[in-house]
């Protein structure tokens, strides 16, 4: 073992050189690693100094338009417009309230759960709100504030949950008719395919597809802009898109218009009213739906048009009861 004297040291001590080599090796290669971050550290405050540059450009030209003459022009413009979609707006949920008092659907003489049953139902619930029959047997819509965010919740997830089922049925109920072929036709398997690294064709398009598990990571961000987008516009309805000259006439979950009602179903009020209790009850519909796939996918590892038409072709042998006495 050769020995070296430590420089720092006044006195003859020594260290074996296998323990001051292993050092200086560690302490060249963290030198190097902070170097090397120091690097990128720099790279990125450069990336980002120009992030802010190229962003502030679009701000730049938004207020050089807004104090020109043109902007002035345009901004008198959009406030005429807002003045003649304001009264459109007050006239259209004036009928829309006359066609809710003369509808069977609305009102104390609504239809309720329990039909011609006596029941003691909420007197908070008052049949203003579209698919309300009174049922709230644990008291959660006491609070006027939290009646309203529940039905607002409940309308968001009925709206996509109809989708999704929508979404869920197609592809296999297409595959199984043999109208088109896909890779991988049952809901529930295509994310976990997409997990293992197998590479399926976007909707069933052959080519179209993301590599990989990572195609999982960009499907997501794809559906989240395409939910977000939509929902914070309608979440935020005249005032979001005031500035875009866009005005709705209706309110947050029905704003109607020519972006959320291009059929101009709100036409008719009377036809609207009705609409909007089909709406409902065709979601809460859906979400049930929903949890009977879930259920279906973990006990029998199939599809829910599958599961149908093995119980419609023998309903004595496959069904729930038989399914659970299985496992």
């Amino acid at each position: 073992m050769t020995l070296l004297q430590h420089p720092s040291s006044s006195s003859s001590t020594f260290i074996g050189s296998d323990f001051i080599l292993p050092e200086y090796q560690r302490f060249h290669r963290n030198s190097s690693v902070l170097i090397n971050s120091f690097s990128r550290y720099k790279a990125s405050w450069q990336e980002l100094a120009g992030v802010l540059v190229f962003s502030a450009i679009p701000f730049t030209a938004v207020k050089a338009i807004a104090n020109s003459t043109f902007g002035e022009t345009l901004r008198k413009r959009l406030e005429e417009r807002k003045k003649v979609a304001v009264e459109n707006s007050a006239k259209f949920k004036a009928l829309a309230q006359m066609a809710r008092n003369d509808s069977i659907w609305y009102g104390e003489d609504r239809p309720r759960w329990l039909g011609p049953i006596s029941y003691d139902y909420p007197a908070y619930l008052n049949g203003e709100l579209p698919g309300d029959y009174g049922f709230d047997i644990w008291g959660l819509s006491k609070d006027p504030v939290a009646l309203q965010k529940y039905f607002n919740y409940e309308i968001l997830h009925g709206r996509w949950s109809m989708l999704a089922a929508l979404g869920a049925l197609i592809p296999e109920l297409l595959d199984l008719t043999g109208l088109f072929q896909f890779v991988e036709p049952v809901w529930w398997r295509v994310g976990y395919s997409k997990l293992k690294g197998d590479t399926l064709d976007y909707l069933g398009i052959p080519g179209l597809h993301f590599a990989g598990s990572q195609g999982v990571i960009v499907i997501a961000i794809c559906q989240a802009l395409l939910m977000v987008g939509p929902e914070y516009a309608r979440y935020c309805g005249i005032e979001a898109l005031e500035p875009l000259g866009i005005y709705l006439p209706g309110d947050i979950n029905y704003p109607g218009g020519v972006l959320f009602d291009p059929l101009n179903l709100s036409k008719d009020p009377m036809a609207f009213e009705e609409l909007k209790v089909k709406e409902i009850k065709n979601g809460r519909l859906a979400m049930v739906a929903w949890l009977g796939f879930y259920v279906q996918a973990a006990l029998t590892g199939k599809g829910p048009v599958q599961n149908l038409l093995e119980h419609i072709s023998d309903p004595f042998h496959n069904n729930l009861l038989s399914t659970l006495k299985s496992l």
